[in-house]
C-alpha cells in the first residue's frame, strides 16, 4: 500500500461520491449511522467503562463505514455486520484495532480535561442555565460572550482537528494494509499533511454544502410562510449530512493510498 498524492480538487470530488453512494443506498447507510449511535449511547451509560467503551468504538465504526462504502461500490447492500468484520481479521489485527481504539479514548479524554481546565466554570454555567430552563436569548447572551467559554470551545476544536489527523486512515491501514498500529498512525498523518490541499477543499465543500442547505432551506419555508419548519428539516438534514461524511472517509483514504493488488473498489 502506497502513500499517493491527490490534487486540491479531488477533496470536492470525495465528496461529491460520497453523495453519490449515500444515494444509491440511502436506507442502508441511515440504518448504520442509527446503529452506531444507539450503541454508542447504551455503552456511555454502563458507567464507568462504558464511556470508555463509546469512545474506543470510534474508529472503528469509522472503519465499518469505509467497509459499507466499498460493498455498496461493489453493488451489494451494507450490513450491520461491518462494524464486527474488522473484529474477524485475525489476532494481530484486532490486537491493532483495540490499541488504536485505546490511544483514541486517550487523547479525547485529555481533550476534554484541558478544555474544561480553561473554560470549566462557563461551561458549568451553561450546563445549570440549560438544567433550570433559562435558555431564553438575554440570559444565555452574557454565558455565551464568556472569555473562558470561547477560550474552551477554541481549544477543544484545535485539538479534536490534531486529533484526527492520525487517526483519519489508521484503522483502515491496520485492516487493509496490515500494517502495525503505531504505523498506521504515522502514515495516515503523513497522507493528511502530503494532501492538505486535497482536504483543505474538502473541508470546505462540506461547509459550503451545509451553508447552501441552511439557506435554500430557509429561503425556501420563508417564501411558503412557515419559517418554523427550518427546525423539522433540520434532523433529517443532520442524519443525511453525518452519513454521507462517514460514507466520504473511504473516498479520502483511496484518494491518498493506492494497493498492487487493487482489492479496494474504485470512487464514482
Amino acid at each position: 500500500m502506497k502513500l499517493q498524492l491527490a490534487s486540491a480538487r479531488e477533496g470536492a470530488l470525495w465528496v461529491r461520491s460520497a453523495f453519490r453512494i449515500f444515494f444509491r443506498r440511502p436506507v442502508a447507510f441511515c440504518a448504520l449511522f442509527v446503529v452506531y449511535m444507539v450503541a454508542a449511547q447504551l455503552l456511555a451509560l454502563l458507567w464507568p467503562v462504558g464511556p470508555v467503551a463509546a469512545l474506543m468504538m470510534m474508529p472503528l465504526a469509522s472503519l465499518g463505514f469505509m467497509i459499507a462504502t466499498r460493498t455498496a461500490l461493489e453493488g451489494r447492500f451494507p450490513l450491520p455486520a461491518v462494524f464486527i468484520e474488522p473484529l474477524r481479521s485475525g489476532p494481530r489485527k484486532l490486537r491493532g484495532q483495540l490499541l488504536l481504539g485505546f490511544a483514541y479514548a486517550v487523547a479525547v479524554a485529555a481533550t476534554l480535561w484541558l478544555s474544561h481546565a480553561v473554560g470549566g466554570s462557563a461551561f458549568e454555567a451553561i450546563a445549570e442555565a440549560l438544567r433550570t430552563g433559562k435558555t431564553s436569548p438575554q440570559s444565555l447572551e452574557p454565558l455565551l460572550q464568556d472569555p473562558s467559554l470561547q477560550a474552551g470551545l477554541y481549544l477543544f476544536l484545535g485539538l479534536v482537528a490534531l486529533i484526527s489527523v492520525p487517526f483519519w486512515h489508521a484503522p483502515a491501514l491496520v485492516h487493509w494494509g496490515d500494517q502495525d498500529w503505531t504505523k498506521a498512525m504515522f502514515f495516515s498523518t503523513m497522507a493528511c499533511w502530503r494532501n492538505k490541499g486535497a482536504f483543505a477543499v474538502y473541508t470546505l465543500t462540506w461547509l459550503a454544502v451545509i451553508l447552501l442547505f441552511a439557506l435554500v432551506s430557509d429561503a425556501v419555508f420563508t417564501l411558503f410562510g412557515a419559517p418554523q419548519m427550518v427546525l423539522l428539516a433540520a434532523a433529517p438534514a443532520a442524519l443525511m449530512f453525518s452519513t454521507a461524511f462517514y460514507a466520504s472517509l473511504y473516498f479520502t483514504f483511496i484518494g491518498c493510498f493506492e494497493t498492487s493488488t487493487g482489492e479496494l473498489a474504485p470512487p464514482i
